[in-house]
């Protein structure tokens, strides 16, 4: 299939050469002809270098940073139409996993869940599933409810087509749910927010594993009244600040449909009896 791409994606190589790539990057960066980058220019490049929020690991140079169970762990996927790729290293131990596939359905939601699951048995890190062990906190819903803005420029597609017109946290039989405002039918009908920290009750997280993801954690920031002012989703580095209800796009949408079915029905109501109809009601 061809593709025309730019930049990082116009550069392609084998499963032999990533695998180098792959090994100087835990080995210090240095393989068998040789040392590439001193160890602190490559402990430099895994630091976070963006964070949304001090509680999402973010990003280093070109790596999104991933805490497996206290394991530091770094990866980066390739994706161009009919080719996905995927690196996913734990450097303090010494341990990476690599995958790539031609064709595969989906394979650019589900492929960097799987290599994580796959580099977690390796070094023994436990999976990060919904914990049943914190208890809700409804008292603090009322707060986190609203309408999210993605925090993103016009030509973020990545934001815009996962957030869409943003992201509504609302509460429906005893569940604290969020949706976005966006054509992805799943994240559209809404995904109930789960406790995630003991500590802090603005820490939670997302169930994903049927779609392949697997679990997201959500972290909401707070002003310095204590209000909640922006929502960050981790591991796609996906953030929304808050804004007032009244300007939510979804209720826009809904006041402008009643309006033009009101509309439609006063018409129909005002509209010049014809001959026909006057003869049908008589």
């Amino acid at each position: 299939r061809q593709g025309v791409t730019a930049a990082a994606g116009s550069i392609y190589s084998t499963p032999r050469d990533m695998a180098r790539y792959v090994a100087a990057l835990v080995g210090g960066g240095g393989g068998e002809h040789g040392t590439i980058l001193k160890p602190e220019t490559l402990a430099m490049m895994f630091q976070p270098h963006y964070q949304p929020d001090p509680r999402i690991p973010g990003m280093g140079l070109a790596f999104w940073r991933v805490d497996l169970a206290g394991h530091a762990a770094v990866e980066h996927q390739g994706v161009i139409p009919g080719f996905n790729s995927q690196i996913f290293l734990a450097p303090n131990d010494g341990v990476a996993v690599m995958a790539f596939t031609n064709g595969s359905r989906n394979a650019s939601g589900w492929l960097t869940g799987e290599m994580g699951q796959l580099l977690r048995h390796i070094i023994g890190a436990r999976d990060q599933g919904i914990r049943t062990d914190v208890p809700q906190r409804p008292d603090i819903w009322g707060d986190l409810c609203g309408w999210y803005r993605p925090r993103a420029q016009r030509t973020d597609m990545m934001a815009w087509s996962m957030l869409g017109a943003g992201a509504e946290v609302t509460f429906r039989r005893g569940r604290l749910m969020v949706r976005t405002l966006s054509p992805i039918p799943a994240l559209y009908r809404g995904v109930e927010l789960h406790p995630d920290d003991n500590e802090d009750p603005y820490v939670l997280r997302l169930d994903l594993t049927k779609y392949g993801v697997g679990t997201v954690r959500v972290v909401f920031s707070r002003d310095a009244s204590g209000r909640t002012t922006g929502l960050h989703l981790d591991g796609i580095l996906l953030s929304a600040d808050k804004h007032p209800r009244s300007i939510n796009p979804r209720l826009w949408a809904t006041g402008a449909v009643g309006a033009l079915a009101a509309a439609t029905t006063l018409r129909a109501l005002r509209r010049p009896q014809t001959r026909a109809d006057a003869k049908r009601s008589t």
